[in-house]
């Protein structure tokens, strides 16, 4: 990574020797005069590091204002303020504003060195975070081909074009988050900050604060994640669990746009796409008291409710597939060859969703059996709780040959029919019967044919 250092300060004298100090380390250079050559170089091209003396031509403090202009342009550019007039006052203000540094002139050249590198780490471990977020971005796709999945995709295109806020519902493990992420990534926002925040994991005295942010006594200021999402988007997981106190501040943010630090006394201004997510229905919450209905009508404009793994069985096939390929991939072994026909996974409940299925994968690929058959015994293993095989055993047992024929049919063909999305024609071929056998045999058993 090549290094360019913006270097501003209206003394030559100052702008040279620092000039040459940082070209003999190794990086390269722009320099400018005052205020206005700053402004110019910065809209030109934003540098990796700024040096920037506080007071300029401008007035008292324009370097100062310079700070913040490249902060709002990049918040991650490090900015190493100097000053030979400094004093704690200065020092705090520049540090309060973002700067990444104070030095005092005249200035150790060591020490300035060292700030400069401790800057470089500061950059490469944003950088190293970004292509993390990213491979999380791209590590996962939304599978499925079950109706309520692409009805999910298709409200991510059309929603990912719009700046409304959105309310995902579903079970734990459904792919919440997973959604959040691809409306953010597929918007105009992609390139800005994706914050996450779970209101049911915030200790109870922590959510202002975690919302929010605070000044403190020393001057410093701890981010909450409404700035931190600045210009992104904020998804709130589990927002039924926020406090009604913490809710109706929220409300004023979201009314204003605004808010003030924990112990700040200026307004902070932010452009936040706010995405919340909640596993309880947060009608029913409204009509137990723990919801503002006021709230819920703000977050509500766009409504994706994600099923349950159990209630879209034909997309497990193609998830065993998706993640045994992906996981394989990460564990540099061979692919996995799961059948995905297995009954014990066909029939579980998948409590834990399409979460809990990915974690049984990756407990395979940890195991690395070497066929099929000792695959298929870690499955059941891990699955014997709430196998099928073990179902319809204590069901036939208590009844007559003809009962417990006719309830294994009716599981067996509920279940082919779950797997194939209502499909007649394809649960037909998978089960060996003519189309029209197959519709009498379901009305026989007064099992409801669904498209």
């Amino acid at each position: 990574m090549s290094i360019e250092i913006l270097i501003v300060d209206d003394n030559a004298d100052i702008r040279n020797i620092l000039n040459e100090l940082i070209l003999d380390a190794g990086y390269k250079t722009r320099l400018a005069a005052n205020y206005n050559q700053a402004l110019k170089e910065i809209d030109r091209k934003l540098p990796d590091i700024a040096i920037f003396d506080v007071k300029l031509d401008k007035g008292d403090n324009d370097g100062i204002e310079l700070l913040s202009y490249i902060k709002s342009k990049n918040k991650d550019v490090p900015v190493i303020v100097i000053s030979g007039h400094a004093n704690i006052e200065m020092a705090i203000s520049s540090l309060k504003y973002g700067a990444f540094e104070f030095v005092e002139k005249p200035f150790d050249q060591a020490r300035l060195l060292n700030f400069i590198s401790r800057a470089i780490e500061n950059l490469n471990l944003k950088a190293q975070n970004r292509e993390y977020e990213n491979k999380l971005f791209s590590s996962y796709d939304l599978i499925g081909n079950s109706k309520n999945i692409l009805n999910i995709k298709d409200k991510i295109k059309k929603i990912s074009l719009t700046e409304s806020r959105v309310l995902i519902y579903g079970p734990s493990g459904s792919g919440k988050e997973l959604i959040a992420r691809k409306i953010h990534k597929n918007s105009k926002r992609n390139n800005k900050p994706f914050i996450i925040i779970n209101g049911a994991l915030l200790d109870s005295n922590k959510y202002e604060l975690e919302l929010f942010g605070e000044e403190k006594n020393n001057g410093s200021v701890s981010y909450g994640a409404l700035e931190k999402a600045n210009k992104g988007t904020l998804l709130i997981d589990q927002v039924s669990e926020i406090p009604l106190n913490i809710q109706s501040k929220i409300l004023r943010v979201l009314t204003d746009q605004k808010f003030k630090r924990l112990n700040g006394s200026n307004d902070i201004n932010v452009d936040v796409r706010l995405i919340c997510s909640s596993s309880k229905d947060l009608k029913n919450e409204i009509e137990v008291g723990n919801f503002r209905e006021d709230l819920f009508h703000r977050l509500n404009v766009f409504e994706i409710n994600v099923e349950s793994l159990s209630k879209r069985i034909s997309d497990i096939p193609l998830l065993i597939k998706y993640f045994s390929k992906k996981i394989s991939e990460n564990y540099n072994i061979k692919e996995l060859d799961i059948d995905e026909n297995n009954s014990y996974i066909l029939n579980h409940k998948w409590q834990g969703n399409v979460r809990e299925l990915r974690n049984l994968i990756e407990r395979i690929a940890i195991l690395q059996p070497e066929t099929r058959e000792k695959i298929s015994n870690i499955i059941k293993e891990s699955l014997k709780n709430d196998s099928f095989d073990d179902k319809i055993a204590e069901n036939s047992l208590s009844v007559p040959l003809k009962e417990a024929r006719e309830n294994f049919e009716k599981e067996y063909l509920t279940i082919q029919l779950k797997k194939f999305n209502g499909n007649i024609s394809k649960t037909a071929n998978f089960v060996g019967m003519e189309r029209s056998a197959l519709h009498r045999k379901l009305k026989g058993l007064g099992i409801k044919e669904f498209n």
